[in-house]
């Protein structure tokens, strides 16, 4: 008997199958505008059924069960959607700031081992007049006071070395200036 009833609710199943595939299809397509998509939700529905087989009368009232089942999850197919794109947006834009940070401390490393390079090759007084001022933060008076020179040479001094600092970093600072001119 039970054997009988299996039969009996497979023959009700393919019928039920043939009979609503291609229209739940059509639904579920004007719903996801995406056929394989379609295809898939209509799959489901029908392996709903048939999991639901004992629960649910197949021949009465089926359509409003199948086009139901099919509306819900195409809904929770275009949720899952949206759920999957912010997720990749968001790995998108954590990468990208992975990167720019990556980015910015190669060039602060490149910058900070090409002005040294620069500082090292400054003539000596030049060069500790320039760490005085830049570095340690000291007031050209006092510059003149420590290295027993006058004002005018420690400003002639910073001139100096700001010059050359600008002509042998002039190209790498393009470089970074149209980086922050992209950020921007």
């Amino acid at each position: 008997m039970e054997r009988a009833r299996h039969t009996d609710q497979l023959a009700v199943f393919e019928k039920l199958f043939h009979v609503y595939h291609d229209k739940l299809h059509r639904y579920a397509f004007t719903i996801l505008k995406d056929s394989e998509a379609a295809s898939d939700i209509v799959q489901l529905v029908f392996k709903k059924l048939w999991e639901k087989r004992n629960d649910v009368v197949m021949e009465e009232a089926i359509a409003g069960y199948l086009y139901k089942t099919t509306y819900s999850l195409c809904l929770n197919d275009i949720r899952n959607n949206k759920i999957r794109q912010q997720h990749s947006r968001l790995a998108t834009i954590h990468t990208t700031k992975t990167d720019d940070n990556a980015r910015d401390k190669v060039i602060a490393g490149e910058l900070t081992r090409r002005i040294q390079e620069v500082l090292d090759d400054l003539p000596p007084q030049c060069r500790a007049v320039f760490i005085k001022s830049r570095m340690d933060g000291k007031k050209y008076a006092e510059i003149a006071k420590d290295l027993d020179i006058s004002v005018k040479t420690v400003e002639a001094q910073i001139s100096k070395a700001l010059k050359i600092f600008k002509a042998r970093l002039s190209d790498y600072l393009v470089f970074v200036l149209i980086i922050i001119y992209i950020r921007l």
